[in-house]
């Protein structure tokens, strides 16, 4: 048990009973427990298994890699519509974790062995994004703008191809290119402040 997600779990505004009922699962399990992005984040051989988040309206497990797990029981979601390799379990009370508690664990189990067996999930390269054209038409006419997003990180410059390309009209998704040119030349992500 990490000192620091006793800390976080004392201090949690919502579904503190809920996380510790499954903080005790996971441990339960073998990881190794730790806190990374303000979570309680559990881990094998130093690589992230799953991770303990509360929300407003729930709280969750999330596994890294759910895409590669089976998940039998239909409990895994998709946290957002372009995320690629993490799924989660979400939960509203501490009656359904204990009622599902051997189903988690089995989950987490098979999480454990994907990544002790090296499996990768197979992620979507920047290249397999279409970029709209309205982005396009800015890369070729400013080389320094070129320049500045293809040294953009794979992550950033998807968050920003997504954004780009949400908007149905083309007056919109230039708009949206116009406005965030200073924050690109400037290296920073889409939720960079």
């Amino acid at each position: 048990m990490n000192p620091n997600v006793d800390d976080f779990l004392q201090n949690a505004p919502r579904w503190g009973k809920e996380m510790e009922k499954l903080r005790a699962i996971v441990l339960d399990c073998g990881l190794t427990e730790e806190l990374k992005w303000r979570q309680p984040c559990y881990t094998l051989n130093e690589s992230n298994v799953v991770i303990i988040s509360g929300f407003k309206e729930y709280c969750l497990l999330g596994f890294f890699k759910g895409v590669l797990l089976k998940d039998p029981h239909q409990l895994l979601t998709r946290p957002g519509d372009h995320t690629q390799a993490g799924r989660q379990i979400r939960f509203n009370s501490i009656r359904e974790i204990e009622e599902k508690e051997s189903i988690v664990k089995a989950y987490i189990y098979e999480a454990i062995q994907v990544e002790k067996s090296g499996l990768r999930v197979k992620l979507k390269k920047t290249t397999d994004y279409q970029i709209p054209e309205e982005l396009q038409s800015k890369l070729d006419e400013m080389p320094e703008f070129k320049a500045a997003f293809e040294a953009l990180t794979p992550g950033r410059q998807r968050a920003y191809i997504l954004h780009f390309s949400k908007p149905k009209q083309s007056k919109t998704r230039e708009a949206r290119v116009e406005k965030l040119i200073p924050q690109i030349l400037e290296g920073k992500g889409l939720n960079d402040l």
